[in-house]
């Protein structure tokens, strides 16, 4: 897939106020500074269109970003250590749950977990919460430059055995938003889906 145009479409606080129209979407879901929005900036080959901060919580909105005048990247809110209070936290949590169960355009949702820790509680919830979404699911390690080879296969073994544990199997990439790891195998997973919406014969 080439990425020739995006533009940022718009940015929802609820399902309501989200596109009506009927493009399809890929999501990233991640905690709270694990390089999201560093990453979506790279795949899209964009230095500054999704907002990066080093202060945690930065996206406290849906942000559509519309590629190619085809689908939606989605950037959906960080979890986890966002400095707001917990009626806010609790919001976030209800939207973002609603929108991975029940947005039918969306078609595959990259959750991302640095690759340099162990997955989190918060995680393995999301981890569980996909299990209720007709979305394909796929986990990008995120920081991969940062890590040898040998920790880069430790990473991947600790978090495969973190999803058996949780009776899952999904695919696992390494990224960086740094070398731009990972990107081609992004991209790949994206035009796969997004080719089967189009042409599901």
């Amino acid at each position: 897939m080439k990425i020739d145009h995006v533009v940022f479409a718009q940015g929802s606080t609820s399902l309501k106020n989200m596109p009506q129209e009927e493009r399809p979407e890929v999501a990233f879901i991640g905690r709270s500074n694990v390089g999201k929005s560093s990453l979506i900036n790279r795949l899209l080959k964009r230095k500054s269109l999704a907002r990066t901060s080093s202060t945690p919580g930065k996206t406290q909105e849906i942000n559509y970003y519309l590629v190619n005048d085809r689908f939606h990247v989605v950037d959906l809110p960080g979890f986890g250590y966002a400095r707001v209070s917990k009626a806010q936290r609790a919001r976030w949590q209800k939207l973002i749950r609603s929108y991975l169960i029940a947005r039918e355009q969306l078609k595959v949702v990259f959750q991302l977990i640095d690759s340099r820790h162990a997955p989190t509680e918060l995680d393995r919830e999301v981890i569980l919460l996909m299990a209720e979404s007709p979305a394909e699911h796929v986990i990008l390690l995120t920081k991969a430059d940062k890590l040898s080879g040998n920790e880069r296969a430790k990473t991947i073994a600790r978090v495969t055995k973190t999803l058996l544990e949780l009776g899952k199997e999904r695919p696992i990439v390494l990224t960086s938003a740094s070398d731009g790891r990972g990107r081609d195998e992004i991209l790949e997973w994206m035009d796969t889906h997004l080719t089967l919406e189009e042409d599901p014969e």
